[in-house]
């Protein structure tokens, strides 16, 4: 067992690698009446072509499986179903797809061995017939449709669609009505059976546990299985350029809707860590709720709200998004790139530097304050391949002349691109 403690925010992190290959963590919280369980696959919706550990050939399945099937893993062969016993037996809980990871995941206060004892039975034993692989169909198709009628969806999507041209993170997460036409009980199991052997997976649990036993009590649930060699992901390669600065649609909206994005390149060898701190930092210095800008296009009308900003990254992609409302979105793109060459050319105030990684650092200690916020955060960061201390670790790292440098490198305007929804014009 390895521990890994950060003394800064007094928590510690039990790592066990099984026999079977499964990654348990364990965060213990001593008092903490909540416990959280979460199950976690490094298989997302970009991971739809890869060779099989043992194999040769490549295969390539239809976009949206990995959403499909964690669709399909509550489904039992009795005709229970797993979501709605966990729920009688008390414990809130919830599963997710994301383009690199899915995860199932139950929070409770009282009955959590009975609820374990569910999660690891459905994780363990998927049943796919022709009839309810049919039927998922139906209900998949109705929350795509669904989806491309809610304007935060397609806004970001557009943003991806502007910003990739090859790598999947541009499809929808859900896959396309065509494209889960294609699923079979068949590929199901094909992708179950490689992704979610254990040795591509993660259990972390966090609250009032003793580390040896709970690890005994998940060893006594898990079957027989031998763990995979390394699954070969394919991805195409993807050009640095962007493929356009801008798509433009018309939605049943009240005000426009816009995201700008910025396609990041990542650097062999790179800290994402630090990089990551530095580019939530500059985000806030440029169009935090305390910044400049905001200030002003609040004050000029062209914002109501403060503006949504975050970076996403793995391996194989990262890009920065700035969000929001605005009754001129391209007004709102034009005071942003002055802002932005304005700081480039003077430089990042050091009083506001200074406040703003304080601030930063106080938004990840906070999150070590609620159990589901640290098992999300840890899983997240394992399948980046971080361990989630280090942000609290590389935090005196980022200089002021650091962050200079990532703002010269990564808000470039080559690499930008909006995505604007606005309201339908009407039919005269």
């Amino acid at each position: 067992m390895q521990i890994i403690e950060n003394t800064k925010v007094k928590e510690k992190l039990y790592t066990e690698k099984l026999e079977d290959g499964l990654t348990v963590m364990v965060i213990p919280k001593k008092g903490i009446t909540k416990k959280y369980a979460i199950w976690g696959t490094h298989y997302g919706s970009i991971d739809n072509n890869f060779i099989v550990p043992g194999e040769t050939e490549e295969i390539k399945v239809p976009d949206g499986i990995a959403h499909f099937l964690e669709h399909k893993m509550f489904e039992q062969e009795n005709g229970t179903n797993s979501l709605d016993t966990l729920t009688s037996l008390g414990a809130n809980a919830n599963a997710y797809t994301t383009n690199d990871h899915t995860a199932y995941l139950f929070e409770c206060t009282e009955n959590f061995e009975e609820a374990f004892d569910e999660l690891a039975d459905y994780i363990q034993h998927p049943y796919f017939t022709d009839e309810n692989v049919e039927k998922e169909k139906g209900i998949i198709g109705q929350e795509i449709m669904m989806y491309d009628d809610y304007p935060e969806w397609v806004i970001y999507i557009n943003t991806m669609k502007a910003m990739y041209k090859n790598n999947p993170v541009k499809l929808d997460i859900a896959g396309s009505i065509e494209s889960i036409s294609k699923i079979n009980k068949e590929v199901l199991y094909k992708c179950y059976n490689t992704f979610y052997n254990p040795s591509n997976m993660i259990l972390v649990l966090c609250g009032d546990f003793e580390v040896e036993k709970i690890i005994e009590e998940v060893k006594k649930r898990l079957l027989p299985v031998k763990a995979n060699g390394e699954i070969k992901r394919i991805y195409p390669n993807e050009p640095e350029e962007i493929v356009e600065k801008q798509i433009e649609v018309e939605m049943e909206v009240s005000i426009p809707s816009f995201m700008i994005g910025y396609k990041v390149k990542q650097e062999p060898e790179e800290n994402l860590v630090k990089k990551h701190i530095a580019i939530e930092i500059l985000l806030n210095v440029i169009a935090g709720k305390s910044s400049n800008l905001y200030k002003k296009m609040y004050e000029q009308g062209l914002l109501q709200a403060p503006l949504d900003l975050d970076f996403e990254f793995t391996e194989n992609y990262a890009h920065v998004l700035i969000g929001g409302q605005s009754k001129n979105p391209k007004k709102v793109l034009d005071e942003l790139n002055k802002e932005i060459l304005d700081i480039k050319n003077k430089g990042i105030n050091k009083e506001n530097f200074e406040r703003i990684k304080k601030m930063i650092y106080g938004e990840y200690v906070r999150e070590y304050n609620e159990v589901g916020s640290i098992a999300r955060m840890v899983i997240s960061d394992y399948f980046k391949g971080i361990n989630s201390f280090e942000y609290l670790e590389n935090y005196n790292q980022i200089t002021k002349e650091y962050v200079d440098q990532i703002l010269k490198n990564v808000f470039n305007e080559e690499k930008q691109v909006i995505s604007i929804i606005n309201p339908k014009k009407e039919n005269k």
